[in-house]
């Protein structure tokens, strides 16, 4: 039997964006345009670029060509586009110039507001600045500085003038930073003096000196003083924002680039090698988040959007895309999403009258200890939407998230994709009812579906998450690493992208993830994901979150371990551990009844709120973890192992 637990009222249907396009295509059902979109991508996406009202300097002769073969489609061919002359300029010059297209606010309460007037003239002074310093068309520039609005300035000025914008986490290590500097070999690096986290200067140049010590190829450094004080060591390489960019001029075209032309590499961590850069193109890229930010989170003039992220992982360049190329306000904080206290997204959301508000799931489950009053106490009445991703959903914190801090009258937008996608294979529109912890639906335009092993489509049961077909977005491939491209999504079955993930679509046709395919536990021959076992744990009254495992076992092929972060004033012990062992068998089935179960302060997790299960497990089995560079909380290791002893 259907359960929805959020269904639209005719203000969120009348007034929506998509339905607007479908009203210009004749089509009064989402699903007939669902389907459409997917049958004949080449009619959705010329529709959907003609919806979004993105400019190109010159048109498209084919939208796409697939003739070198479909994991080298290129879209919107012949056409000239610039992704910053979209996302900034074009507002500029027309009726929302003065409108607020980044709002910040630091941890420490300081705020700052700039209009798409005020965002044009700096990204003007600081893209001049840049080709005086010798960057120019194909210089990679990497951007290791924290959530302020001279991020996404250099960003943008970097994207004007024609060169490769590379967003690095600002909680990165050196070795980490040289690691990406080098393999793009980049020009020039951005960075700061430092940000604010849990009250504390993070400090950030010594890391940038140490990083481009290691990377010959950096010749400039450009430093923002987001303090101010000159408490940051000076190198001859070095100069200041003010230095740099001040008293250039407000004007500056944009370099008329080709749809092809590379905007961005944006890295991704894998489980072992380097880590893997994405390459993203101006016209793809910017059709395809305009797109979803459109038609899913309903992003236009008047919104304020806020994700708590990092300009480092992908959520940020989406952010940034999304928003502006719809014209909306982008919002961004330099902290801790938690300090001082549990409520400063809330507060924040009420200060700055946000519409939508994106959260990992990772972050509900840390704030739902402290309470519902955290959230109560503020006035969230300018919320109209939440959204998600990074990981698959459990039902409670889910439930916390729509009925506390959504009051019952939100819908939540669940989305699913990833860095090389650029950016969402699954995801709901504010048109459709809403299911608990599910993605709804294949985003539109593209061709979703669920691979059993022998490569065919399968219902009513957990398979591999595919894409039949191309789309805009879809990355370039790896940065100098054609064959690692090639060897990570396309070598599977012919012509399919083969994402790893676990994914089930429902009798109501609704979809659900399950976790990483490579994560899967195999347990006396039955197939099951991490997040079932950890989803069963959370529900019980104890948890607060839960990592499970699978580790070599004699009898069973794997057995699983749990790591549990407890409630507050819970104490652990080997009874609580039984009884948790109990609550999963009750659920799964005596079968999948835990081996072990582990107390700890804290998991490994990325920036992005991403639990870093094989961290875990390598700690466990003595194995190498791979690449840990993406790793937010070294301290989760030294837990893992103290729980361990």
């Amino acid at each position: 039997m259907t359960e929805y637990v959020w269904e639209p009222t005719s203000d969120y249907i009348e007034n929506a964006n998509v339905t607007r396009f479908m009203r210009s295509l004749g089509i009064t059902d989402y699903g007939e345009l669902a389907r459409r979109s997917q049958e004949d991508i080449e009619w959705f996406w010329e529709a959907a670029l003609n919806d979004t009202g993105i400019e190109f300097f010159e048109p498209h002769t084919q939208i796409l060509d697939a003739g070198r073969g479909v994991p080298w489609t290129r879209w919107f061919v012949d056409g000239v586009v610039n992704l910053a002359y979209n996302c900034v300029d074009r507002h500029a010059l027309s009726s929302i110039s003065g409108a607020p297209a980044l709002k910040w606010e630091g941890e420490d309460g300081d705020t700052r507001t700039l209009t798409y007037a005020e965002l044009a003239e700096e990204v003007a002074r600081v893209a001049s600045g840049l080709e005086h310093l010798g960057i120019g068309e194909g210089d990679a520039v990497g951007v290791y500085m924290p959530m302020v609005p001279e991020a996404v300035i250099a960003a943008y000025a970097c994207i004007k003038i024609g060169a490769i914008y590379m967003p690095i986490f600002s909680g990165f290590g050196a070795p980490a930073v040289a690691t990406r500097l080098n393999d793009a070999k980049a020009k020039l690096l951005f960075t700061a003096d430092g940000f604010l986290r849990r009250g504390s200067r993070v400090p950030m140049k010594a890391v940038a000196d140490e990083a481009c010590a290691r990377s010959p190829s950096v010749e400039r450094v450009v430093v923002y003083e987001r303090f101010g004080d000159g408490d940051w060591p000076r190198t001859e390489r070095d100069m200041t924002w003010t230095e740099a960019f001040a008293g250039g001029p407000s004007e500056h075209p944009a370099a008329r680039l080709d749809s092809e032309a590379p905007f961005m590499i944006a890295y991704t961590s894998g489980t072992t090698g380097t880590p893997k850069g994405s390459v993203h193109v101006h016209g793809g890229f910017l059709v395809k988040v305009a797109q979803e930010a459109s038609h899913q989170a309903d992003m236009r003039p008047g919104q304020v959007l806020y994700w708590v992220t990092d300009m480092g992982w992908i959520m940020g360049p989406w952010e940034m895309v999304g928003g502006h190329s719809n014209g909306a306000c982008v919002l961004m904080y330099e902290g801790a999403p938690n300090y001082p206290g549990p409520d400063r997204v809330w507060s924040m959301c009420e200060r700055h009258g946000v519409t939508v508000v994106g959260v990992s799931p990772t972050l509900v489950r840390a704030l739902m200890p402290s309470g519902d009053e955290p959230v109560r106490s503020h006035d969230l009445s300018s919320l109209r939407m939440m959204a998600s991703t990074g990981e698959p959903w459990n039902p409670e914190p889910y439930r916390w998230l729509s009925e506390v801090v959504g009051g019952g009258r939100l819908p939540i937008l669940n989305l699913s994709g990833g860095t090389e996608v650029g950016v969402c294979f699954l995801g709901g529109s504010p048109v459709l009812p809403t299911k608990s912890c599910s993605l709804t639906l294949p985003s539109l335009g593209m061709a979703m579906d669920v691979f059993g092993p022998d490569g065919k489509p399968v219902r009513g049961e957990v398979g591999e998450l595919v894409c039949t077909k191309p789309w805009p977005g879809m990355t370039r491939g790896f940065w100098g690493s054609r064959d690692r491209y090639l060897g990570a999504y396309w070598t599977r079955w012919p012509d399919v992208w083969v994402h790893g993930d676990w994914a089930s679509i429902d009798d109501d046709g609704y979809w659900f993830l399950h976790g990483r395919s490579d994560d899967t536990l195999n347990i006396a021959g039955k197939r099951i994901g991490p997040a079932e076992f950890e989803s069963a744990a959370v529900d019980h009254p104890a948890v607060a979150e839960c990592a499970a495992v699978g580790v070599p076992d004699e009898l069973k092929g794997t057995a699983v371990w749990c790591f549990c972060i407890l409630n507050p004033n819970v104490t652990p012990g080997d009874e609580l551990a039984d009884e948790i062992k109990a609550a999963i068998a009750t659920q799964l089935g005596k079968a999948f009844k835990p081996a072990e179960v582990r107390f700890v302060e804290e998991l490994p997790k990325t920036r992005s709120a991403k639990i870093l299960r094989r961290v875990i497990k390598a700690k466990v089995t003595g194995e190498d973890p791979g690449d840990i560079s993406s790793l937010e909380n070294p301290s989760a290791v030294e837990a893992i192992e103290k729980s361990l002893a």
